[in-house]
């Protein structure tokens, strides 16, 4: 009992431990999918120009900066995450608060609410 939860933990704090080979790959590899989903995600909303650019701008940043995480005090580490979470509020926030008569005027082929309803 003891000795697996020692060993499962020590997969996430990098111990090496046997008998989690595929677990511990698998925890290798979510830095480099936080980096590349977040950057890919940030360019992509840039292309897009839907929402706020400058947010866009803050999570590809902010993506590029977690190897940074690497180089602090483990009580620092979670910190280098507040931009990323910052930006992904700020998207959150331009998506909910647009409005929908905006977002419908933006569609090809659809007519604005606002025409659509003249007598």
């Amino acid at each position: 009992g003891a000795a697996f939860v020692a060993g499962f933990l020590g997969v996430f704090s990098s111990a090496g431990t046997p008998g989690f080979g595929m677990l511990t790959t698998l925890w290798a590899l979510t830095g480099l999918l936080y980096m590349a989903g977040g950057a890919l995600f940030g360019v992509a909303t840039f292309r897009a120009g839907v929402l706020s650019r400058w947010a866009a701008i803050l999570l590809v940043a902010a993506s590029a900066l977690a190897p940074v995480a690497a180089l602090l005090p483990p009580e620092l580490q979670p910190k280098v995450a507040v931009p990323a979470g910052a930006a992904l509020a700020w998207l959150g926030y331009a998506l909910w608060s647009e409005r929908r008569d905006h977002a419908a005027a933006r569609l090809p082929g659809r007519a604005s609410p606002s025409t659509t309803n003249m007598v």
